[in-house]
């Protein structure tokens, strides 16, 4: 993909324009209340800046996974309500995403009005990435604007055919991730680290095997570090692993050895017979890990190694938490290692990009998330972008 072709709503005349704005309003949602406004707030800028420029912006997102149509539940009414109130201006919102309703509120609106449609999944067209969905989609707008990078990894209609129908553009929000990944993979300053953690390596062979052609440090973690241990025969105790993948273990040290990239494991673990919160924990090297115990994070001697690895590099990429992060005391690990990351960053000395659930969660459990170059809210997105997947949603966007 020619990501430089990729056109921007920079400078685009919408004043008086219909614009589709493809967003990700898929926040959680408890006792009718928004819980976690994070992709609401980051979304928000860019559509004030389309309605400032006199756009008509309407808004149009998936919702959780409704079956078999429509639902209550799966209902962006309360979603809407809250972004009004980050917007600071009332929103309209229309009971269906195409069709007479939407139609007609489209047709309602003023320049610089913002109107959410229902749920795009209230529509089985949505995810089949449907023709005749699409063009009721298109009716509805004169340009269309990508803004949901967390979106971009399925083809579906909202998401991929409609940037055909009608003049595309990437959202603020999509750019940044676009260019934080690029700054990371595509022209980082050298050298590069990888931080890699979670449970296990079977999920993340693609990662790690497009990494190595990368980055110059990676530091492996997590579930995913014990089966490196093992491949490496050390005893690991009762610890998560996956045995069958030994051998692919072998292999991705053996082409990180060939390309000069480094492959940094702990040197010590935090280990405890039970997984479970305030269970008795001890630190042990990881060749003395006991039979009985399993390995839940990192010790501190890995710790201080991972730091001086991180002081070494000008730019870092972080995917997964090096422990069981979200069980005390069996964060610390991760979270020392944030801080240390953070730190670097703030002192100028670290571009630092961060994405993926555990590792978002892992971040604000350790305080230091707004003191990353970038944290990514994306999450399946982030993960194929690192495997070196084209994601539909970004290559629509590109001028054949």
């Amino acid at each position: 993909m020619d990501l430089d072709k990729v056109k921007t709503t920079t400078g685009l005349d919408v004043k008086g324009k219909r614009v589709f704005v493809r967003a990700d309003l898929n926040v959680p949602v408890q006792g009718g209340k928004v819980s976690d406004l994070t992709r609401l707030e980051r979304v928000a800028p860019g559509l004030s800046d389309l309605a400032r420029r006199g756009a008509k912006v309407i808004v149009a997102s998936h919702f959780g996974r409704p079956k078999g149509g429509p639902a209550p539940e799966h209902s962006l009414k309360p979603v809407a309500d809250a972004l009004s109130k980050i917007l600071g201006q009332p929103l309209q919102f229309a009971d269906d995403c195409i069709g007479p309703k939407a139609e007609a509120a489209v047709a309602a609106m003023k320049d610089g009005d913002i109107l959410v449609l229902e749920n795009l999944r209230f529509h089985k067209g949505e995810e089949k990435n449907d023709a005749e969905f699409t063009k009721a989609l298109a009716k509805l707008a004169d340009i269309y604007v990508n803004d949901a990078f967390s979106a971009a990894h399925r083809a579906h209609a909202s998401t991929a055919a409609l940037a055909k129908l009608l003049p595309a553009y990437a959202g603020p929000l999509l750019m940044e991730e676009i260019d934080a990944l690029r700054s990371v993979l595509d022209k980082p300053k050298r050298p590069v680290a990888a931080v890699i953690g979670g449970a296990k390596v079977s999920t993340k062979i693609p990662v790690l095997t497009n990494l190595l052609e990368k980055v110059d440090k990676l530091i492996i973690g997590g579930g995913m570090a014990n089966t490196f241990l093992l491949a490496q025969g050390v005893a690991i105790g009762k610890s998560l692993a996956e045995p069958d993948f030994i051998a692919t273990a072998k292999e991705i040290m053996a082409k990180a050895q060939s390309r000069g990239c480094e492959i940094v494991l702990p040197a010590d673990a935090v280990v405890s017979p039970r997984f479970e919160a305030n269970a008795p924990a001890v630190t042990v090297p990881v060749t003395e890990t006991p039979a009985d115990q399993m390995i839940l994070d990192v010790g501190p001697k890995a710790v201080v190694k991972d730091v001086e690895v991180l002081s070494q590099c000008r730019t870092l990429l972080w995917n997964g938490p090096l422990g069981a992060f979200e069980i005390a005391p069996f964060g610390e690990g991760t979270f020392q290692l944030a801080r240390a990351a953070a730190e670097l960053t703030s002192a100028g000395k670290l571009v630092s990009v961060a994405g993926g659930g555990d590792t978002v969660a892992a971040l604000n459990a350790a305080g230091v998330t707004d003191k990353f170059t970038y944290v990514s809210s994306a999450g399946g997105a982030f993960l194929e972008w690192l495997e070196g997947v084209e994601l539909p949603g970004i290559k629509a966007l590109i001028p054949e």
